[in-house]
């Protein structure tokens, strides 16, 4: 009897031992597809940073009159180099797409810049690379959606808290992200 009272305490704590192993290493796999996924992000904000002094220059040559859009840009590159946390560097993102906005309607109501070919293929590789960093943007918000979902469920959130995991932020548009901004000649 007591031989088989230490089989099955011994079962039980093998199958314990083999569910916070694998629930832990799940953890793990998915924490690292989070930030995995982030560095995609990033990889496409490097690309629309590297194209916009390109862009910028370009329309600069062809305008010199509207320093205000092309100081807002550069401003918010410098904030966005200097970003540091996940939350940090998707509000300095924003900050860019602002500024790129303004400089759109600036482009927009200056239709002698379309005309320059260097500009117009310029504006198509940002124009790419936006869609790409809408799409990554998605991927990260389902691999976050996936990992939190995980450190929610019972029992893995019993050991999502015992090793640590907590909720991953999702990358939410600004307020005012809605409302296209508006520029005075």
């Amino acid at each position: 009897m007591k031989n088989k009272t230490l089989w099955i305490a011994g079962a039980i704590a093998a199958v314990l031992i083999f569910f916070v192993w694998t629930s832990y290493n799940g953890f793990v796999v998915k924490n690292e597809a989070v930030d995995g996924q982030w560095a995609q992000v990033e990889a496409q904000y490097q690309r629309r940073m590297d194209l916009i002094p390109n862009l910028v220059g370009a329309v600069q040559g062809g305008m010199k009159q509207e320093t205000a859009v092309f100081s807002a840009i550069a401003d918010a590159r410098t904030k966005y180099g200097s970003a540091k946390t996940v939350d940090e560097k998707a509000a300095a993102a924003t900050g860019v797409e602002s500024a790129l906005s303004r400089l759109l309607v600036v482009m927009e109501n200056y239709p002698q810049l379309k005309s320059l070919e260097t500009v117009h293929d310029l504006m198509v590789s940002l124009e790419g690379t936006e869609n790409r960093v809408s799409v990554e943007r998605g991927r990260f918000n389902d691999a976050v959606k996936d990992f939190n979902m995980s450190a929610k469920r019972f029992p893995s959130n019993v050991i999502a808290s015992m090793f640590g995991f907590k909720d991953r932020a999702y990358f939410e548009a600004a307020t005012g992200a809605e409302v296209a901004p508006k520029v005075n000649f």
